[in-house]
């Protein structure tokens, strides 16, 4: 490919909306042009990127044994409405209608379709397993589409789904994927983790994600250095502490804190460690009518360790918690008597029904709100002053420095951007859909599925997070929009500069190279700037005076300073290199 073909057209400022590395980098480097808010159009150096991403996920399903499909984009109500998920998806999930009034979506997802398919094509257990798997774009409406490819709106997905007739089949396939797809990540070059995760609103109860390291990371990955144990905050268990709970040493006492609303504020009022704080957290339960009416609600009472924050998937898990929400003002006032700031368990106005935390379970002599403005109780103990909780659970964040579930030592934390997930589903849409086979005992039985998603066009912005510098992008080589760059110094004065400069461009074409032959006469700081900038990996410089030394120049994207190479070793030098 020569550079007066192409479309390189590069950019010395960002735009002002783009956030972060990756926007400003792809948009500088001329990689996407944002169309609308969350909507971009991919330039033809993007568009390179995501075909080799594209091309690795497509060779890997088909090793593992996936067979290629393609669903629409626009698909019918119906299908989402068997599964009642048409109307709980919530404002994400984009309704249309067409010219006779009939309802569609715009797919975010296709488990009803590939469903669906699946109910009618797929009789026997003589057909299973099966595993069907589509390159596809999607579409969330999101509320504030954010962070360029990272966040969008419009995003070309990989999702796969599998079927098989009982839960021990459906695992195999589901340890099939998880190991496709840990060759994929591999052959992209990236830093990863897999994670265990928690499902979310697919459904199942098997799930890893699969996370790009990223300083910029939205997601906190919780691992263990001296064990394989890794998982996402949403799913990292904090362990029971160790150790019965201590004896009470102090009085309860009724502690003025004026103006001292926060359990950080307090602590320092009063010098103690945070850690010997608890924070009452207030939520709700609504019990509905068939109109969706409320026609009781039930308040708990969560309580925390003043210095950790509450996993709100792992709460909403616990039994009578689903759905929960946090309670109003006048809730709070009916039932504690105080505004928020001051709440705590002893002394209610009406009664709570009181979960406590691993950690909040064991403490003694603690400090709460006193359920009276500008007061706090210190010296609280369980027995003596309040009654053992309804529940004692995991409702935290852990923090670095917890143990390891697998007792294999401490956690640490890192960030990580989520690229990957693969779920069994079990039987959740098959049932719904009423997905069934006619198994061995000749007897119809519902279809065991899983799913497995890889987002294509965030793939290429997370790599970007994790491979930049002060100059630009550094991409590595296997989804690289070009591998290698031939930058010819002054080739429109010298005709041996231009000839050496084919002849290694058509050398490397010849055995497969990604390789760009930047024919546009531009000076030597502004050619490599923009390949710099671009991310090329592997950078070859040929100039008349190096020619007369019988020297080329070489450079990967990495290197600090260029390295001298002999002209007529360059091939086998660039060789070896690509293959390292």
């Amino acid at each position: 490919m020569k550079a007066s073909q192409f479309l390189i057209s590069t950019l010395k400022e960002a735009p002002a909306d783009a956030e972060v590395v990756s926007h400003q980098l792809m948009m500088r480097a001329g990689m996407i042009k944002k169309l609308g808010a969350g909507i971009y159009n991919y330039r033809p150096m993007g568009l390179r990127v995501i075909r080799k991403v594209e091309a690795i996920v497509r060779e890997e399903m088909n090793r593992a044994g996936a067979i290629e499909l393609s669903m629409p984009v626009i698909q019918p109500a119906e299908l989402w409405q068997e599964t009642g998920r048409f109307e709980k998806m919530g404002p994400e999930l984009l309704r249309i209608r067409d010219r006779h009034e009939r309802d569609f979506v715009v797919q975010p997802t296709s488990e009803e379709v590939i469903t669906d398919i699946a109910r009618q094509d797929i009789r026997s257990y003589k057909q299973m397993p099966k595993n069907f798997y589509q390159i596809q774009t999607k579409f969330r409406d999101e509320r504030r589409p954010r962070f360029g490819l990272m966040r969008g709106r419009e995003f070309t997905m990989k999702d796969a789904y599998s079927f098989d007739r009982d839960p021990t089949a459906a695992k195999a396939s589901y340890q099939v994927m998880a190991e496709a797809y840990r060759r994929i990540f591999d052959r992209f070059g990236l830093r990863y983790r897999a994670v265990a995760a928690d499902s979310g609103a697919i459904g199942g109860d098997l799930s890893e994600e699969f996370q790009v390291i990223a300083a910029t990371g939205e997601d906190a990955i919780v691992y263990c250095p001296s064990s394989d144990y890794a998982a996402n905050m949403e799913k990292a268990e904090a362990l029971t502490p160790a150790g019965p709970r201590p004896a009470a040493s102090q009085a309860l006492t009724h502690t003025p804190t004026p103006g001292k609303s926060t359990c950080a504020d307090v602590a320092e009022l009063l010098g103690l460690p945070l850690a010997r704080t608890v924070k009452s957290l207030v939520l709700a339960t609504d019990e509905v009518n068939e109109q969706g009416a409320a026609i009781k609600t039930q308040v708990w009472l969560l309580l925390l360790r003043g210095d950790h924050d509450m996993n709100e998937v792992k709460v909403g898990k616990l039994p009578g918690l689903a759905g929960f929400r946090f309670a109003t003002v006048p809730e709070i006032e009916t039932h504690f008597g105080c505004k928020p700031g001051y709440l705590g368990p002893i002394g209610l106005k009406q009664p709570v029904k009181l979960v406590t935390d691993r950690e909040v379970a064991v403490m003694a002599d603690w400090v709460c709100g006193a359920n009276a403005v500008d007061f706090h109780l210190t010296g609280v103990n369980w027995g003596r002053d309040l009654a053992e909780p309804d529940m004692v659970a995991d409702l935290r964040n852990v923090v670095s420095g917890d143990a390891s579930p697998d007792g294999q030592g401490l956690l640490a934390i890192e960030r990580g951007i989520e690229v990957g997930h693969v779920f069994y589903l079990g039987t959740k849409y098959s049932k719904a859909m009423n997905a069934t086979f006619l198994d061995e005992d000749g007897k119809p039985k519902f279809m065991e599925m899983g799913c497995y998603g890889i987002g294509v066009t965030r793939l290429p912005a997370a790599a970007i997070e994790q491979n930049h510098d002060e100059r630009g992008i550094i991409w590595p080589d296997a989804i690289a929009p070009f591998t290698v760059v031939v930058c010819p110094i002054g080739a429109h004065r010298s005709e041996a500069v231009r000839q050496e400069a084919q002849a290694l461009h058509d050398a490397l074409q010849a055995l497969g190279v990604d390789v760009m032959l930047d024919d546009r006469d531009e000076r030597p700081g502004a050619m490599f700037a923009d390949w710099e900038l671009i991310g090329v990996p592997h950078r070859v410089v040929i100039s008349e005076r190096g020619l007369k030394e019988g020297q080329l120049e070489y450079q990967h994207r990495r290197d600090s300073a260029a390295t001298k190479v002999p002209a007529d070793g360059v091939l086998a030098f660039l060789k070896g290199r690509l293959q390292a």
